[in-house]
């Protein structure tokens, strides 16, 4: 059964914080508040925790997986950034848009597309998250928590009620190793992904944050 760290949303706790980063730097894998949905996640240096955290979202090594940085001059590390690319973001971060850029050899193999050698990179404007990255001091991987059932045909499926976070937090509690508690509903708003591997960005998914700027992709 996963343990539970209970933390404020606003002003989480340090030794809380400190006690789920010495997790992590194991190899753990949790489930997390961030501003969109609650995700599944580990430290992105961790083979073996993206490795089980694929296996949780029983995705094959050929699909990437994003994960967040703490801010702008972070992700200079991981990923090669244009002009263009990068006055697109500095007006976005923080917030809830995932950004498909060009890896750097800082990104696991894992992790990336192994086609295109791309990344998906976020920088959450959530407390919690941003608590993590500075006190893990590395990225962190970060999925949609979805919750699949077997169909008609026995493949899974996307189960696409929203759940309780009681519920959410027992169906997972035997995948993870711990869960992260914020005392709030969880959001089922994916990010907005924009693909900013070329001169001209590209829309890729449409989510939270986007009527804000789309008027700006028209």
């Amino acid at each position: 059964m996963a343990r539970l760290y209970s933390l404020h949303p606003q002003d989480p706790q340090q030794r809380t914080i400190g006690a789920i980063r010495d997790e992590l730097l194991a190899g753990a894998v949790m489930l997390y508040p961030t501003d969109t949905v609650y995700a599944i996640g580990c430290d992105l240096n961790s083979k073996a925790g993206v490795q089980r955290v694929r296996q949780i979202k029983q995705m094959s090594n050929t699909k990437p997986l994003t994960f967040l940085c703490p801010s702008l001059s972070n992700i200079a590390q991981y990923a090669q950034v244009s002009d263009s690319a990068y006055k697109i973001m500095r007006r976005l971060i923080p917030g809830p848009y995932t950004f498909l850029l060009p890896a750097t050899k800082a990104v696991p193999k894992l992790v990336q597309n192994p086609k295109r050698k791309t990344t998906g990179i976020r920088v959450p404007d959530h407390p919690i998250c941003q608590a993590l990255l500075a006190t893990l001091s590395s990225p962190i991987i970060s999925t949609s928590a979805h919750v699949l059932t077997e169909g008609s045909d026995g493949d899974a499926v996307l189960r696409t009620e929203q759940l309780s976070r009681p519920d959410l937090f027992d169906y997972f509690e035997k995948q993870v190793d711990f869960v992260i508690d914020n005392g709030q509903e969880p959001s089922f708003a994916v990010s907005t992904i924009l693909d900013l591997c070329t001169a001209d960005p590209l829309v890729v998914r449409e989510g939270l944050g986007w009527e804000a700027i789309a008027t700006e992709f028209e």
